[in-house]
């Protein structure tokens, strides 16, 4: 039997960026885990003080710090590189895990030896469902799911544990997503790879949600749009991708025609054509990185989108 005290299993990775107001608070319960495990901070630049508080903390994580924000999915994929236990844990730096947290996801994974990701149950600070995993909506979102039971598409990124030789087996994190939608991606790439994802609902995370990003603003609006259509492109069977690529651009070009549209930021004609531009630009890196990804995978793209889309 491994002797977890001596050799811990999972590095758990903290993402940070002017995280000065709850930060602590997501250290203190880490360092409250029952399970012996290895912390990795990576701080994207913060310049509100967050480096400081690292520094002083009593767990003493290692800390990398990045000269410049990388988002979510860049700093997660410069950990990868650092990471040497057999499995890696994302954590929100917003996100407080129970005690049990970390215990509960290896027991998962250790249960389910074809899984290579479980998530967590993330709860609201009032105590309301945020997420037991992640679903593929008919039209090829990552949508939360909030039912206690069932089975998932892929896990919630804000807080998971991972088996770190299959996620570098599937190239790793999209560190240009910058945030939102990297943890769908990767797991429609682990799929694809053959690898099962499981939730593990008993362990509990209590997470504020958005601090950082601020869900509906334009730049939350932006990567959300743009990242979709970009993992529909590298992972979903060709005619979804572009069905829905069309089905984006189509909308954009008769917003400015249809009166009464709605007030949200993603129906702003703008901010559409900004995603178009950005989605155009990154096509011929996307499109090597879909052959790659086909190159690799153990089960066809239908397959899985005819397993999964809409359930």
């Amino acid at each position: 039997m491994r002797d977890v005290t001596a050799n811990p299993a999972t590095t758990v990775v903290v993402v940070t960026w002017r995280g000065a107001g709850h930060v602590t608070a997501c250290l203190d319960a880490l360092a409250a885990q029952t399970r012996p495990h290895r912390t990795l901070v990576v701080d994207n630049a913060s310049d509100d003080g967050t480096d400081a508080l690292l520094a002083a903390h009593p767990s003493r994580p290692q800390v990398i710090r990045l000269p410049r924000n990388t988002g979510y999915a860049g700093a997660l994929s410069v950990a990868l590189g650092k990471v040497e236990t057999p499995l890696m844990a994302w954590l929100n730096d917003d996100a407080e895990p129970a005690p049990g947290w970390l215990a509960t996801l290896e027991d998962t994974l250790e249960k389910a030896p074809l899984a290579a990701a479980a998530t967590s149950l993330l709860v609201s600070l009032d105590g309301r469902t945020q997420s037991t995993g992640v679903r593929l909506t008919a039209d090829g979102h990552g949508a939360d799911r909030t039912e206690p039971t069932g089975e998932v598409f892929g896990f919630c990124g804000g807080a998971a544990l991972l088996r770190s030789d299959a996620l570098r087996a599937v190239h790793g994190v999209p560190a240009s997503f910058f945030c939102y939608y990297e943890d769908t991606d990767t797991a429609w790439r682990l799929r694809l790879a053959g690898w099962d994802v499981v939730a593990a609902p008993d362990a509990r995370v209590k997470h504020a949600h958005g601090v950082s990003s601020k869900p509906g603003s334009p730049e939350f609006h932006r990567w959300n749009e743009r990242n979709r259509l970009l993992m529909l492109l590298r992972c979903a069977p060709r005619d979804v991708a572009v069905k829905q690529l069309v089905k984006f651009a189509a909308l954009t070009a008769v917003l400015p025609l249809r009166p009464g549209r709605p007030s949200a930021a993603n129906f702003r004609f703008g901010l559409r054509c900004r995603v178009l531009a950005e989605v155009a630009a990154r096509l011929p890196a996307t499109l090597t990185a879909r052959r790659a990804i086909g190159r690799r995978a153990a089960l066809g793209r239908g397959a899985v989108w005819e397993a999964w889309a809409g359930l």
